[in-house]
């Protein structure tokens, strides 16, 4: 493999590797900062980090207020203060080697708020901002405005067109890199478009090399980019350095880092990460978020594909073919067509028994107690989304989307909450990119050796 060297990120003389950050708890300061001391951008995510008490444990994020509004400012303020320890911790750690980054999702509930708060306190410490699921215009502003970088996240050269050419090309000096994610191999939420089919994925190499061409027909400064998703051993990537089609490449790492003795991940999850095989992690779209994104097929998983597949189109009035009275029990009236009485009298008769409507007339089929549930958690919402499917909140001032809420979805602020500190890996969300199944193979993880941060980097730097 031809050697890896440092190239310039954001003004600093770096190692191409980056942390990739994955929010609620999974990429703290115990990992960011070990990542950067190894001399590249370790990444702390703000997106509802931990926060400690005076005895050192975690502060559980509870919501006591009786209005979303009310939770949304609760949740604000756990994100700043989780994100400002967390960077501080990641700080000292790092021994000022390195760089931290702070990742936040431009589509979370309060972004710019959440934002503009941890940088308050932390802007000295931090070298840039990695943000990405959505298109976050404001973020270049932002970022200049407290004198840090910012690392776009996109999937096309087209997304990133559109960011400069409306708001980033006022701010090129703060740009330190553009992320290129993988939409079809990355982990967590994923930025496909309508135009892409999710089963069939994309070579990255034309699309980056694309990226790169939009980025110089734009007149924007020859920054690195950043691949990320599907990335592994770099001796596969090997084609990649010093090419001038490609300019100036660095590689994120989000799965990886899942396995280190500082990851703070539940030891269970690390475990189970390292028996995955191929075809484990599911690209879905169940998110409230209306994006893709990629996770372990678990039980969680299952069930929400199981919950979709239950579903009829209905009319409350008879139409066309929607001739035949459906009751569920209750006064509401539902018109489906007879073939699909027939199907929903079977799931019926399986105790699927409650029909819930969607946004899109049509009607999934759950038991008593998971509709119990859906509507306890649609109650529940603190607003941790700019715009939630499942429970209808929005950023704006009626805190609504105005539309009806969408039991086919989840409240993940809750699963990746739960599954961050302990709960069920079978019962909750649990986001990987779709090559963990390689952890399974690759001789070092052997004998379910998990190495420190420090011998991850090292390992990663030899090719393998």
């Amino acid at each position: 493999m031809k050697a890896l060297n440092a190239i310039n990120l954001g003004g600093k003389e770096l190692l191409p590797l980056v942390e990739g950050g994955k929010g609620i708890s999974v990429t703290s300061g115990a990992s960011s900062g070990p990542w950067a001391r190894a001399g590249g951008i370790g990444t702390v995510s703000a997106v509802n980090a931990d926060s400690y008490d005076a005895y050192g444990n975690i502060i559980p994020q509870i919501y006591h207020g009786r209005t979303r509004r009310e939770r949304h400012e609760e949740l604000v303020r756990y994100a700043i203060e989780g994100g400002v320890e967390q960077v501080r911790r990641a700080f000292d750690v790092s021994q000022g080697a390195g760089a931290i980054n702070i990742n936040i999702l431009w589509e979370m509930g309060g972004a710019q708020r959440v934002l503009k708060g941890v940088l308050d306190k932390t802007r000295d410490l931090v070298h840039g901002v990695t943000c990405g699921a959505g298109m976050p215009y404001k973020l270049a502003e932002v970022c200049a405005n407290y004198g840090v970088h910012y690392y776009p996240i996109v999937s096309s050269g087209r997304a990133f067109r559109a960011l400069w050419k409306r708001a980033y090309f006022k701010f090129a000096a703060y740009l330190g890199a553009v992320v290129y994610e993988d939409p079809w191999r990355a982990g967590g939420h994923n930025g496909l478009s309508n135009t892409e089919d999710p089963l069939v994925p994309e070579d990255p190499y034309p699309r980056v090399v694309q990226l790169r061409k939009t980025m110089r027909e734009a007149g924007c400064p020859e920054v690195p980019i950043v691949m990320a998703g599907g990335v592994w051993h770099l001796r596969e990537w090997s084609d990649w350095f010093d090419n001038p089609e490609l300019g100036p490449i660095a590689f994120q790492f989000g799965t990886r880092p899942l396995v280190t003795k500082e990851s703070p991940i539940p030891e269970e999850w690390k475990q189970m990460l390292l028996t995955l095989q191929d075809g484990d992690v599911l690209l879905h779209q169940f998110s409230p978020t209306g994006f893709y994104s990629s996770a372990v097929k678990n039980d969680f998983i299952m069930e929400m594909v199981e919950r979709s597949a239950r579903q009829i189109p209905f009319s409350p009035q008879p139409v066309g073919d929607h001739t035949v009275l459906l009751t569920d029990g209750s006064r509401r009236k539902f018109y489906v067509t007879p073939k699909d009485l027939e199907r929903a009298r079977s799931w019926m008769a399986l105790g699927y028994t409650e029909a819930m409507k969607t946004p899109d007339s049509t009607l999934i089929f759950v038991t008593a107690e998971r509709r119990d549930l859906i509507r306890r958690d649609q109650a529940d919402c603190m607003g941790c989304l700019s715009h939630c499917q499942f429970s209808n909140w929005a950023d704006n001032e009626k805190n609504s989307t105005g539309r009806k809420t969408d039991p086919r979805s989840f409240c993940i602020q809750k699963t990746l909450q739960d599954v961050a500190h302990g709960a069920s890996l079978d019962q909750n969300l649990v986001f990987a990119g779709h090559n963990a199944f390689r952890f399974k193979d690759d001789p070092f993880y052997s004998n379910g050796f998990i190495p420190t941060v420090k011998q991850l980097v090292d390992r990663i730097m030899s090719g393998d």
